[in-house]
């Protein structure tokens, strides 16, 4: 239904006989200076108590003062209660709060509006429509609000992809991340970086310029040196972490594997919250690999039951086990070939004799747990919940590298900084540390490329 209504509001934007407008394939974006004033449904779609609609652009208080006539626009950020009326007709559309945000103290640096309304269809319908009959304004594209931020520098890059992370964040750990990155860590720390970047750079040209002047202090050359070399530590650790930060933004993988009967169907259930698997006393009922997307203990997760592990057994299961030790193979939540992590599980504590919970002496460390009664369900969360911190990262220990184009970016500043050291001559040197510095100036701001802009922006929904 939204779809639709979306659809005849941008047509009676446009009016009857207004030619599309022509944009590049796949952008969908006209620059914030075009004068084109947007508007959007923000909140959720459906029914609910209250929903947001949006406007950015010049014609912002425009709109707010047709809706409401004969009001005068609200004192700037502060929420005051208005009788909404469509403009061409006069007809009453709801009574709900306006608050008005002049540029470019406002979150696009853009005039904004919204209008929070009841959140009834007829009402964000009758909203949206009148918005669309208002002289210069027009339905917002996806991401195009937080586009606008960026355009006006409200937002780095870094920040702009935090916030996207933020909305669709699903566990507390990723909440955590994107919050940081939203408010700005990583920006900073790369922005820390460029600096050093430019120290290193001004004393390199200051000696081809000034080398033979009597005024220019010893070791400038040296002062350079040691800046890239703990410039190149830095990078180094954070590239050997960049997976992590990675698999927290898309959830690690983790494979339940064993013996048939052992439990492993039961443990996903109850791992997952809902019956994911099928249980059964009769071995081999799970002859496939089934995932499920899950919160433990924080983190996202990947959960994947499996076939019981066993020899001479039909071809159907038989697949079904290769595909399990396949799985199995490749490392649970590693698929980039490191070092499996291991969890060792003993289902069915609950059949222990009374007060007895030693086994064999030579038997590794395990955990005993009952999916039956759930005892041992607490410690087993807890362990992990140890593993998926170091697998993922931990967001309070500082900014992770989230997406490729960050290992990207980082790996090139890097290769800039090797070649800086092995140039002979000072001009190549300085050259080295210009690339390096660009791809710091990338990481942060894109470096106006909009290839890549476009797919930061297109994970946002419509009214943000």
């Amino acid at each position: 239904m939204w779809r639709g209504l979306w659809t005849l509001v941008s047509r009676a934007a446009r009016g009857p006989h207004s030619p599309r407008l022509c944009t590049r394939q796949g952008s969908g974006y006209r620059a914030p200076g075009s004068g084109a004033t947007i508007f959007a449904l923000s909140s959720g779609q459906g029914r609910c108590g209250i929903a947001v609609i949006r406007t950015s652009g010049p014609a912002s208080g425009h709109a707010l003062q047709s809706l409401t006539a004969p009001r005068d626009l609200p004192p700037a950020r502060k929420a005051c209660l208005r009788l909404l009326s469509d403009p061409r007709s006069g007809e009453p559309l709801d009574r709900a709060l306006v608050l008005w945000f002049p540029g470019p103290q406002s979150f696009t640096g853009e005039d904004c509006a919204e209008f929070h309304v009841h959140g009834g269809p007829a009402v964000v319908s009758g909203v949206l429509q009148a918005l669309g009959s208002v002289p210069g304004l027009r339905p917002a594209e996806a991401g195009e609000f937080t586009r606008r931020a960026f355009a006006h520098g409200k937002l780095s890059l870094t920040e702009v992809e935090g916030l996207a992370d933020l909305i669709h964040a699903e566990t507390e750990a990723q909440r955590r991340q994107a919050l940081r990155q939203l408010d700005g860590e990583l920006g900073d720390l790369c922005r820390g970086w460029a600096e050093t970047l430019t120290k290193a750079l001004a004393h390199v040209e200051a000696y081809i310029d000034f080398s033979e002047d009597d005024n220019l202090e010893e070791g400038v050359l040296d002062q350079a040196d040691s800046e890239v070399r703990k410039l190149e530590v830095a990078l180094g650790v954070h590239l050997r972490d960049a997976r992590r930060g990675q698999r927290l933004r898309s959830g690690a993988h983790v494979v339940v594997a064993g013996p048939p009967n052992a439990g492993k169907s039961s443990l996903v259930n109850l791992l997952s919250r809902k019956p994911v698997s099928i249980v059964s006393p009769e071995p081999g009922t799970t002859r496939d690999i089934l995932e499920t997307p899950v919160d433990l203990a924080g983190f996202p997760a990947l959960l994947s039951d499996t076939a019981g592990l066993r020899e001479g057994v039909g071809p159907v299961e038989q697949e079904g086990v290769r595909r399990a030790q396949k799985r199995w193979a490749g490392g649970a939540g590693n698929p980039n070939g490191s070092r499996q992590r291991l969890l060792l599980v003993l289902n069915k504590s609950d059949l222990l004799p009374a007060g007895r919970s030693d086994l064999h002496p030579d038997l590794p460390a395990h955990l005993l747990l009952s999916c039956l009664t759930g005892e041992g369900l607490d410690g087993l969360l807890e362990a992990l919940k140890k593993e998926l911190a170091a697998l993922c990262g931990d967001p309070s220990t500082g900014p992770l590298l989230t997406r490729s184009r960050h290992q990207h970016h980082l790996q090139g500043c890097l290769d800039a900084l090797g070649q800086y050291k092995q140039a002979k001559d000072l001009a190549l040197a300085a050259e080295a540390l210009r690339v390096a510095r660009g791809h710091l100036s990338h990481l942060i701001g894109g470096g106006g490329t909009e290839e890549i802009l476009d797919i930061i922006f297109r994970d946002f929904c419509v009214g943000k």
